[in-house]
């Protein structure tokens, strides 16, 4: 009997995992609606019948002057706010808020607000990428029960997708400009605002976009990722390196630390899933960067549909190189002054911890901007079922360079009082270099030694 129900389970199993394959992909004619009914990254071209939210305009390269470390000029700079949400007013706008956003207006009902602007949906990427999405829609599959892609190239698989697990693929390969390097700070403030930084030295690849990529055997490989600490000197000449797969079930994720005070490299099993962020001081996980990444293969993933919500959108004033750090960094959360939020239309995907799975979050609230497949909002919860930690992005889109992407990631803790906030550069020396090349050699346990020598 025993022998009976396994094989009964391998084959439903089986039989599940080629469901997700037949369901991936769509049909030719549905593809059709890309560029059309939809825009070329798959969001509804209409705008909503109140009118709030306009038809999807995307903003030209010249959108803006870019100075000389690559700072961008905000082209909404003259608009002003259409109203403020704040605690006093905030139960006439909860039905368009997500709850973690609701939540923060009881945590810190004296100084959380939120800015609305009129809506601008201005993001668009290169047309070899929007040509490379609409192959996706009706080649690529899921394979691993949704755990892995196959016949994927370069963003977005599933422009027009049919399942949570779907969107939320979209988000971990969304086009970030094939390669970066970039020189951003992490603060976690205490709860009287205090804080120091860490500084980071990013570099981050595609691998389309690497010197010796052959697209003919492409490999598992999605991504190359390499941080380097820079400051404070306690921590500096510490690398990560991550090599990150697409079918993590089959190959899971590869990562390396270079341990200056050791001299040595050494494998990193513990970078993934709920493994702690680098020195995020306990507040953040790994799988939190990027609002989210790695393998979803611990959760049962849900699509609840779409839903209008205000989002934190074109924040070029808080990305401003005149602002320091402390301008930004406040007592319980960030300075809202400098925030912007539009009203948007988000893919809403719940995330359930599967039975026999472990990680510190139960369960994850995702609201998912249809323009851009970036996580704008997730809410954690824990083991009990409460609301604990509420992570926020502040979109930016890099007109010049046609990159849709984040300015500051902020997750906030409402037991503590304590938050996270990555990705600030206003004070640094350059703005984000988009077009970095490299080789595979850049990115072994090898190179690390030299990265990290100080």
């Amino acid at each position: 009997m025993k022998i009976t129900k396994s094989l009964l389970h391998v084959g439903v199993l089986g039989l599940s995992i080629l469901a997700s394959n037949v369901m991936a992909a769509v049909s030719a004619d549905e593809a059709a609606k890309l560029g059309t009914s939809l825009t070329p990254m798959g969001a509804e071209m209409a705008g909503n019948a109140a009118g709030t939210i306009p038809k999807w305009s995307p903003l030209p390269t010249n959108a803006g002057a870019v100075d000389s470390k690559g700072f961008l000029a905000n082209p909404y700079a003259s608009e002003q706010p259409q109203f403020t949400i704040t605690a006093q007013n905030v139960e006439q706008y909860k039905d368009k808020l997500a709850p973690g956003q609701y939540a923060m207006f009881k945590r810190y009902p004296e100084s959380f607000k939120m800015p609305v602007y009129p809506t601008h949906r201005g993001a668009t990427v290169p047309a070899d990428v929007f040509a490379a999405i609409k192959k996706n829609a009706t080649t690529t599959n899921l394979v691993s029960g949704g755990n892995g892609l196959e016949n994927f190239e370069t963003a977005v698989p599933f422009p027009i997708p049919k399942s949570g697990v779907e969107v939320i693929w979209n988000h971990i390969t969304r086009y970030r400009g094939g390669s970066v390097t970039r020189l951003v700070t992490q603060a976690t403030p205490q709860t009287n605002g205090s804080f120091s930084l860490v500084y980071f030295k990013d570099q981050f690849v595609f691998r389309d976009k690497m010197k010796d990529f052959d697209p003919k055997n492409p490999g598992n490989v999605l991504f190359y990722f390499k941080q380097e600490v820079t400051a404070p000197a306690r921590l500096a000449g510490g690398v990560l390196l991550v090599h990150e797969t697409l079918d993590q079930v089959k190959e899971p994720r590869s990562a390396w630390v270079y341990n200056a005070g050791q001299r040595r490299v050494r494998r990193a099993p513990q970078v993934s899933y709920d493994g702690p962020g680098t020195a995020a001081d306990g507040l953040r996980t790994s799988d939190n960067l990027d609002m989210y990444n790695g393998a979803p293969d611990r959760y049962d993933w849900k699509l609840e549909g779409k839903k209008e919500i205000y989002i934190a959108s074109n924040s070029y004033k808080i990305d401003d190189p005149k602002l320091k750090y402390a301008d930004i960094i406040k007592a319980g959360h960030i300075n809202q002054d400098l925030t912007r939020y539009e009203l948007r239309r988000v893919w809403h995907v719940v995330a359930t911890l599967k039975e026999g799975q472990r990680h510190i979050y139960a369960k994850r609230d995702f609201f998912i901007d249809e323009d851009t497949w970036q996580a704008a909002v997730i809410d954690h919860y824990d083991g009990r079922g409460q609301l604990w930690r509420v992570a926020e992005a502040h979109a930016e889109n890099y007109y010049d360079k046609q990159v849709p992407w984040y300015a500051l990631e902020t997750l906030y803790d409402l037991q503590s009082g304590r938050y996270l906030a990555l990705g600030m550069k206003n004070e640094e020396k350059q703005a984000y270099n988009f077009g970095f090349t490299a080789t595979t050699s850049d990115f072994t346990p090898a190179a690390l030694r030299q990265d990290g020598v100080r």
